[in-house]
């Protein structure tokens, strides 16, 4: 089985994180979703950015690494939104990581990203976060890389947080082929061993 930690998007730890870990779980693997905002959540985005500057970026980096004490280092870093930067940032210092998965998010690539490391990015098309340019050069920067990159984007009627069924942003269609990529990406970690 496949570990795999959720880091949350700017509202804070909210359904979507419990359900990515109840999916993760069901299909047998060991999943985690550490609350980096200590409860507070956010009704709006506006407030998530809000709670993000109070707290402090370095703040909410060291307690995603706090969280992730005593899980394997292959452990699988993800993040929804924000939560991909964070795992971007914690991404350097895990050098054994079995797979990067970036949902709703684009984030830098570790410079000492391992040739061949497993690494999804699942994005809304068009996102009002990730302007085409952004997208363009993250793609010229994944292809540089060496690392096993795959980039699914999701056109139609989903906003930014699309797999995210309390928001206006949801698309149901492109949610349950996400989880289903999400999950055989988990599968094909887990079957490298």
């Amino acid at each position: 089985m496949a570990t795999v930690i959720f880091f949350h998007s700017v509202y804070g730890l909210r359904p979507l994180e419990h359900e990515a870990v109840e999916r993760a779980q069901a299909a047998g693997h060991k999943a985690f979703a550490p609350d980096l905002y200590e409860g507070l959540i956010a009704r709006s985005i506006e407030e998530g950015f809000e709670f993000k500057d109070e707290i402090g970026w370095q703040t909410i980096c060291e307690r995603a690494q706090w969280a992730l004490a005593g899980l394997p280092a292959s452990t699988v870093l993800a993040g929804f939104s924000m939560g991909a930067g964070v795992a971007s940032n914690l991404w350097p210092k895990r050098e054994r990581t079995a797979g990067i998965l970036f949902l709703h998010g684009i984030a830098p690539i570790a410079g000492n990203a391992r040739k061949g490391l497993p690494l999804q990015l699942h994005l809304a098309e068009p996102d009002p976060f990730e302007p085409e340019e952004d997208v363009a050069a993250w793609r010229q920067a994944a292809g540089k890389s060496g690392t096993a990159a795959e980039i699914f984007r999701y056109p139609g009627g989903g906003g930014h947080l699309y797999t995210d069924a309390s928001l206006p942003d949801y698309d149901a269609k492109a949610a349950d082929l996400t989880w289903k990529r999400v999950i055989d990406f988990l599968d094909a970690i887990d079957a490298k061993g």
